[in-house]
């Protein structure tokens, strides 16, 4: 039986100036997008006369047992769903209809509201899930808080709607090796991915600087390989190196992480664990140093960085340990994929063992990347003789991908596309865009972060499907996956910094095609969907970041039009093309600014605050 609650934690006070007010009615800031949507004049209210029925199963009766959790608190509407055979609409009711008749693909829906009622149907209950999420978009913010709210009409504007996403796979991952963060915390992630439909959770488990998964078998990964004596101060690039003194780590108990699988699945979320392997094992080396080359010591590693240490690859202890450590994380993730890492792992301690040149000789390979290749296809086996497919970062390509292997394309596109020319499905996740850790504004006015440059705009900006591919190779890309890397985050609410709003623009770059993708609407929606995000009292990115283009320098013939965009919702973008400086009372940017001349466009984004960005610059030259 399914159960949900809707648990992100609501300060009492939260959003006490907003809630006193009444907003004017939802305007469809819906993320993502639907793929088809019909806008029509009126509203459906919520009152207590209304009825919440439901046509199928457990599940349909879970979607709407949701939206009556979901409404409850805050409109203190108290309604319990009644099963019904009909898939008609009924005058005064929410409906939810599992209907196995309908087409398309997992995850598909088709949502009718009018000023009598509201029905979703599917033929999945994963569609009629996604169908809740987006009534809960189209009501008013306020019904996200976790109390009664005065003077708010629950109104939900009228529509019709017919949708689904593109690629199957739109996830986030999270990165609890370098910092370590609570389970309440891990389970609001995974609300927040239910809210903008996406439906993997990749678990980054386990690290140089710490393991962070109870194995039975092996108690001391929690005892030893959980916990590092310090931590870094500053940047792990900059020497000398400094470290706080003070001892940090943690791990979730096997029952911890059942609880976080089954919260997640209740959300239509599949949680896929990562082990890393055959690299950025440190901190289980530490606590077993015989799986290494030279036998330690070994410490867990207290900076950040890539590491020589790694499992030994000519020793059979070290696979032994792997299964038996495989096993368990089988039996607590039932996912079909099982993260394996394969990334980032130096060769040199290989090269100068004489049990992995060993290995290297009896299984015919050629150089050390044959060797990790035969690594990985080892614990491949293991895991699909189980049932269970490995999917790993794109250096699994080298010296051979694995049979059956799924690649995650990190290093910019060149590894996806090679991939999907062999015929393996992929997720991409590129660096250039996808990487949640770098900085998001003038790095001199920000937290530390590892380093780059990633608006949002460039984030929205990405295209899954390489040209280089032709149709029937890009059917194997899958999915597409923001990565958040947590060296520099120490703590939840700068998690939620980092993440949002980037991952917005990612989950409507996994759900549009490229060719219904429209930047301007995307802003325009994102203003009031963070209104939202404050009510869940999410501590996303708020500061202006000042206009793009793509080139700072424009070279034109007779005439040519300089294109930019706008980085912070909310805010105007204010140009001169006379190299003054712009103000709030200089032109106003729409669709382009059209020169004929040489000049130098100066241009700043200023918020209803008054608040201004900083100034770019576009030097226009005449070819």
């Amino acid at each position: 039986m399914r159960k949900i609650i809707f648990a992100l934690v609501l300060a009492s006070s939260l959003l006490a100036s907003a809630c006193s007010r009444q907003d004017k009615p939802n305007e469809y800031n819906l993320i993502p997008y639907p793929q088809e949507i019909q806008k029509i004049e009126g509203q459906f209210e919520l009152s207590s006369f209304i009825k919440v029925k439901y046509v199928g199963d457990e599940d349909s009766r879970f979607v709407a047992q949701s939206f009556c959790d979901l409404i409850a608190k805050s409109t203190g509407i108290e309604i319990q769903p009644e099963e019904t055979s009909s898939l008609e609409v009924e005058k005064g009711a929410v409906k939810f209809a599992l209907n196995p008749n309908q087409q398309g693909k997992e995850g598909s829906f088709a949502l009718s509201v009018t000023k009598k009622s509201v029905l979703v149907s599917s033929a999945n209950p994963v569609g009629l899930f996604y169908g809740f999420q987006t009534i809960r978009q189209l009501l008013p913010p306020q019904v996200e808080q976790g109390d009664l709210v005065e003077g708010v009409d629950w109104l939900i504007p009228c529509v019709e709607i017919q949708d689904e996403p593109q690629l199957k796979y739109r996830g986030l991952m999270l990165d609890v090796g370098r910092h370590f963060f609570p389970v309440e915390f891990i389970k609001k992630y995974i609300d927040l991915l239910a809210l903008h439909k996406m439906n993997v959770f990749h678990w980054h488990l386990t690290e140089d600087q710490g393991w962070r998964l109870e194995i039975k078998k092996y108690p001391e990964l929690a005892k030893v390989a959980a916990y590092r004596n310090e931590t870094l101060i500053g940047h792990g690039g900059r020497r000398p190196f400094k470290y706080d003194g003070k001892p940090y780590g943690g791990y979730y108990t096997q029952e911890e992480a059942r609880e976080i699988v089954k919260y997640a699945a209740d959300r239509f979320i599949t949680v896929i664990p990562e082990i890393e392997l055959p690299g950025h094992s440190q901190a289980a080396l530490t606590a077993y140093p015989e799986l290494g080359c030279t036998g330690g010591p070994y410490e867990v590693a207290r900076r950040w960085g890539v590491f020589p240490e790694v499992y030994c690859a000519g020793e059979e202890k070290t696979f032994e340990f792997l299964e038996n450590v495989m096993l368990e994380v089988m039996d607590i993730f039932p996912s079909e994929y099982i993260h394996i890492g394969g990334d980032e792992c130096p060769k040199v301690r290989w090269e100068k063992c004489k049990k992995c040149q060993a290995r290297m000789k009896a299984e015919g390979c050629h150089d050390e990347h044959e060797l990790q290749s035969y690594f990985i296809q080892r614990i491949e086996k293991f895991l699909n003789k189980h049932g269970r497919q490995i999917i790993g970062w794109d250096e699994i390509l080298e010296g051979g991908l694995a049979p059956n292997a799924t690649v995650m394309s990190w290093r910019g596109e060149k590894g996806g596309i090679a991939a999907a020319k062999q015929g393996h499905d992929v997720v991409m996740t590129p660096t250039s865009h996808f990487y949640l850790d770098y900085y998001q504004n003038n790095k001199k006015e920000e937290p530390l972060a590892i380093g780059g440059f990633l608006t949002l705009s460039k984030v929205y900006s990405y295209n899954p499907m390489p040209k280089e591919l032709t149709a029937e190779e890009q059917k194997h890309i899958i999915g597409v996956q923001g990565n958040v890397w947590t060296e520099y985050m120490p703590n939840s609410e700068h998690v939620e910094y980092m993440v949002y709003p980037r991952a917005c623009a990612i989950t409507e770059v996994g759900w549009l095609g490229a060719d219904k993708k429209d930047f301007n609407s995307f802003m325009q929606r994102l203003g009031g969907h963070l209104k939202r995000l404050d009510v869940l009292d999410v501590n996303y990115f708020d500061k202006l970041v000042k206009p793009g283009t793509k080139s700072k320098i424009v070279k034109i013939e007779d005439s040519g039009i300089v294109e930019l965009t706008n980085n912070t919702p909310g805010s105007v973008i204010y140009y001169t093309t006379n190299g003054n400086m712009p103000t709030d009372t200089a032109s106003v940017y729409n669709q382009g600014i059209k020169v004929t001349d040489a000049c130098t466009i100066k241009a700043i984004a200023v918020l209803p605050t008054g608040e201004q960005s900083d100034v770019l610059e576009v030097v226009v030259n005449k070819k």
